[in-house]
């Protein structure tokens, strides 16, 4: 039986609806993206690994969200072209959702629901409190880049905090593992 995640409707940037059906027998790292976070240079490890590991049926989906310190205000259209320009991106952007609070997107509801630990969510927090941000209460995604690993069968495999790097040794090993 498939897993509802691949069922939820959504957008790509670019405007196409459609579901995460056609990812479904890939293994797949799920991350909320933003523009003017300073944790935006992971874009480029992010390509970095898609580009690594794509051909073993690896994919990753980039949802900008701008939930956090406003950090992601542009349009489709901006965000696309920032992240084609400046990170030369060539995984799969959708459309900008809502990923804490009552507003938020169904697929994120799914994912915290299937998966409310955030590893190393922790060492955000204080990073997060040192510049005077009030951190969101667990189990919401604690800030912009937070990365869901999810298996081929639909499950989320483990969740990692934004503050892992994209070429951090636990998700490489966790990437490896899952596919």
């Amino acid at each position: 039986m498939p897993s509802l995640l691949y069922e939820l409707p959504l957008q790509r940037i670019n405007g196409e609806r459609g579901t995460l059906y056609p990812f479904q027998n890939q293994v797949l790292l799920i991350v909320n993206v933003a523009s003017k976070c300073g944790l935006t240079p992971q874009y480029e490890g992010l390509e970095k690994l898609y580009r690594s590991y794509r051909d073993r049926g690896f994919s990753i989906l980039g949802f900008p969200a701008n939930d956090f310190g406003a950090q992601e205000p542009g349009t489709e259209e901006e965000i696309q072209a920032f992240c084609s320009t400046t990170y030369d991106v060539s995984f799969p952007m959708f459309s900008k959702i809502v990923v804490t609070g009552e507003e938020r997107h169904p697929l994120y509801s799914w994912l915290i629901h299937a998966q409310p630990v955030t590893e190393g969510r922790n060492v955000m927090e204080e990073r997060l409190r040192s510049f005077k941000r009030e951190p969101t209460p667990a189990p919401e995604v604690v800030w912009n880049f937070e990365k869901f690993l999810i298996g081929r069968g639909g499950q989320v495999l483990r969740r990692f905090a934004p503050s892992t790097a994209p070429d951090a040794p636990e998700l490489v090993a966790a990437i490896e593992a899952a596919l």
